[in-house]
This record gives C-alpha cells, structure tokens and sequence, in this order.
C-alpha cells in the first residue's frame, strides 16, 4: 500500500472520486492542485499515503486543501471526515495499533486546539508525523492539551526528523493554515 510521492496525489483524488461523485467533482483540476508533501517526510515513507490523506482532510475542515475545492462548507466537512477515515484505513493496513491510536489522538487534539484558538496543531503533526506508532507522544500531547505547551512536541519532532526538516514543513502547513 506504500505509494511514491508522485502516485500519492493521483491515489488520493482518484479513489475519492471514485467513492463519491461529490468528491469527484469536489478535485481541482490538475494544473490547480498543489501536490507538496506537508508532514509525511517527516515520518517513514510507508505512512505517507496515510497520513498525507488525513492532513488533506485536516485541511478541507481548517485550512487550504491541495487538491480539493468543495462547492460549499457541508460538503468540506464530510469530504475531510471520509478523508479522515481512509487514512486511518491505510495507515491500520499496516497492522500498526499505536500508529492508528496516535493519529486519532492528533485529529482529537488538534480540533481541540483549533477550538480553543490556540497555537500548537502544527506541533502537534510534525511530532506525530515522526514518531508515528512509537508510543513517545502522551506527555507531549497532555502539555498542549492541558497547558497550550507546545515546546515538548516540537522537541520531539526535532528530535527525531531534525530541525531543518520540522521547520520547513511547519513553514508548509502555516500557509495552509494560517
């Protein structure tokens, strides 16, 4: 189920389209589509499909996709929750029940956050995104949750997929999201 960066954007949009005709017509033509990897090179290359899939639902809930332009906000938010549950789906594949934990631990975390209107999603991904599966978030997850301390998760993914990596895709998904 692995897919090289080049095949990652076509899965995506062409087994969405095939799931629904809404989402069919839902994907922005191909010159419009912008196809960069946010936080999966951050992590191993298996969980890219995976966790590419689920950052384009992030972003049809709370920033600008890269390949999708619903007609209206219903629409964003189912497309993004069928997003959701396909890259939970991928990543499951791999029979890895702490990866699955952990991502439904970020979608949980970072609504939570974007509720709260404080800083700390783009922490929140780029340590999960690098440590996907490890079983090393929860003391880092608690201090956004339960302080808005991002710092521990950015150690983390510095930790593990270096700075100059962490920095630039947090430079990325700022632009999505503001």
């Amino acid at each position: 189920m692995q897919a090289s960066v080049s095949d990652l954007w076509e899965t995506i949009a062409d087994e969405a389209a095939a799931e629904s005709g809404l989402w069919a017509q839902a994907l922005l033509p191909d010159g419009e589509r912008e196809l960069e990897p946010v936080f999966s090179p951050l992590g191993e290359p298996r969980f890219a499909l995976g966790l590419e899939t689920i950052y384009e639902g992030y972003l049809l809930h709370y920033g600008r996709p890269r390949l999708f332009s619903p007609t209206d906000h219903d629409n964003a938010l189912l497309l993004g929750d069928y997003l959701y549950a396909h890259g939970l789906v991928r990543i499951a594949s791999f029979d890895q029940v702490g990866a699955v934990s952990d991502l439904a631990e970020l979608i949980s975390l970072c609504a939570q956050v974007r509720a709260g209107r404080f800083d700390g999603d783009g922490a929140a991904w780029a340590a999960s995104a690098a440590l996907l599966g490890r079983g090393r978030l929860d003391a880092a997850r608690d201090a956004l949750r339960q302080e808005g301390d991002a710092a521990p998760l950015l150690a983390l993914a510095h930790e593990c997929a270096g700075a100059e990596a962490v920095h630039a895709a947090l430079a990325a998904h700022h632009l999505r999201v503001g």
